[in-house]
């Protein structure tokens, strides 16, 4: 059992050292790792990886704060859609029940999807990131780049998001930053991966306590991996400007796509 926690441990600190370094949400890393790795079931998986990720991403939300770069109006507006829909999806489980089996392939199945969706998302973001970076570097932060072309389509990826991360634990990162970089295209990245985090810490912690009273948490196993995630995010955005960015982002695709193309068969 003790070596068993010690490998919880490292699997934390491999995700916390590729989220650090890449970006990429931990829920696309650490959900598949726990129910292939472990063998832990999905619903108990997604409901400890949602409070892992509330955890984790809070540091950044903090950071992000300290630096003035979260564009407030960006996140409320995906607040406004995603924690009722987090709220809706949670009174479903808890109506069925996540130990029907129904339930646990709907969760496997759309799981699947997420992955493949956030592998898609991460090759988008390994191409288009760097690019994106360099245009908006001479844009001025003016309340107009926080405006989307299309006020009520904030509210309604942020919903479908909502339910995403509800059901699976994934769509918080690769695929929310996507929608954003969509979504505000003036936007300048930094203060669009700060929207990013800002709104899935609310999100993760709604949906996450939300499985705790479904059952679906396993509380020891949650503080074991960020024992190890909090030392390998620190590590990871330490050494993100001495990393090949497209090469490793380009690699998660793969992986990516592979764990979600496995659980789409299952």
């Amino acid at each position: 059992m003790e070596t068993y926690s010690y490998a919880f441990v490292l699997a934390g600190f491999v995700v916390g050292l590729i989220v650090g370094l890449t970006g990429v949400g931990g829920g696309s890393l650490m959900t598949p790792l726990l129910i292939f790795g472990f063998g832990i079931k999905p619903a108990l998986a997604v409901g400890t990886d949602l409070l892992f990720a509330a955890g984790t991403k809070f540091g950044g939300l903090l950071n992000f704060a300290r630096k003035r770069i979260i564009p407030w109006r960006v996140v409320f507006s995906l607040i406004a859609g995603s924690v009722p829909a987090a709220l809706l999806t949670l009174a479903l489980l808890h109506k069925l029940g996540t130990s029907n089996p129904d339930v646990q392939h709907a969760i496997t199945s759309t799981l699947g999807v997420a992955l493949l969706l956030t592998a898609a998302a991460t090759l988008y973001k390994a191409i288009r990131g760097p690019l994106r970076l360099q245009q908006s570097q001479a844009l001025a932060e003016d309340a107009t780049v926080e405006q989307s072309p299309h006020p009520l389509l904030p509210i309604l990826f942020g919903a479908l998001i909502g339910v995403l991360v509800t059901l699976t634990s994934v769509g918080a990162g690769a695929i929310g930053v996507t929608v954003l970089m969509l979504l505000y295209p003036q936007l300048p990245l930094p203060r669009i991966v700060a929207a990013d985090i800002a709104y899935a810490v609310p999100l993760t912690l709604v949906a996450g306590l939300g499985h705790a009273s479904l059952g679906s948490v396993d509380v020891p196993l949650l503080f074991t991996l960020l024992a190890g995630s909090l030392p390998g995010i620190w590590l990871g955005s330490r050494l993100v400007t001495r990393t090949p960015e497209r090469i490793i982002r380009s690699a998660l695709s793969l992986l990516l796509a592979w764990a979600g193309s496995k659980l789409v068969l299952i």
